[in-house]
């Protein structure tokens, strides 16, 4: 029986995908462990709709599983498996448009799956914050995706401008651009939720 690595923790990704393009599927199983809840709060933020989102982390991962090595460690790994999901977002963005299928209910009770309120706030509280939380989630799906893309990635899931600009093929100043640009469209949409937060406080 294969001795279990007692490290595997301490394992970066890039040693883990290197296993798997040896052939070690339990290497890449880690991956989906670490990596899944992540995209599926990225995919769904983006196409606003949990079942297109759990399909699309699914093809993600299906992909790095089926191109495994086409991975090269110039880039991480992390910039690699979100450069796949997000281009499947954006594909599947597009199909939506060309279809001309817009429902205003697909992400009514999608939220809560994936940002569970505080225990320690009061039930009046979490419905105040579930509201908020709501109204942000649908501002952000009425940004334009170039801006949308990057201000889930900076300011949800906290990768840095340079990672931003590999995952996206675009230059470093076009990054910092838009992710501006796109939080000045969302705080001019979201002033009067903060400034009704300023009086009631």
């Amino acid at each position: 029986m294969k001795q279990k690595d007692k490290h595997n923790d301490r394992v970066t990704d890039e040693v883990l995908i290197a296993r798997f393009q040896q052939g070690d599927v339990q290497a890449f199983e880690e991956l989906v462990r670490r990596y899944k809840d992540q995209l599926l709060n990225f995919v769904f933020r983006f196409v606003g709709n949990r079942v297109d989102a759990e399909d699309i982390v699914q093809e993600t991962f299906f992909r790095v599983f089926k191109n495994k090595h086409y991975y090269k460690e110039i880039a991480k790994f992390s910039t690699w498996v979100y450069t796949i999901a997000g281009n499947l977002a954006k594909t599947e963005l597009r199909r939506r448009k060309r279809r001309k299928f817009f429902s205003v209910s697909n992400s009514i009770n999608d939220e809560k799956d994936f940002d569970l309120p505080s225990g320690d706030l009061s039930p009046d509280q979490q419905v105040d914050g579930n509201i908020k939380e709501k109204i942000i989630q649908e501002a952000i799906d009425r940004l334009p995706t170039k801006f949308r893309e990057v201000i889930l990635l900076r300011d949800q899931q906290g990768f840095s401008y340079e990672e931003i600009s590999q995952i996206l093929r675009i230059p470093l100043g076009t990054v910092k651009s838009r992710v501006n640009r796109g939080r000045l469209k969302l705080q001019e949409e979201l002033k009067y939720l903060f400034e009704s937060e300023t009086s009631n406080g």
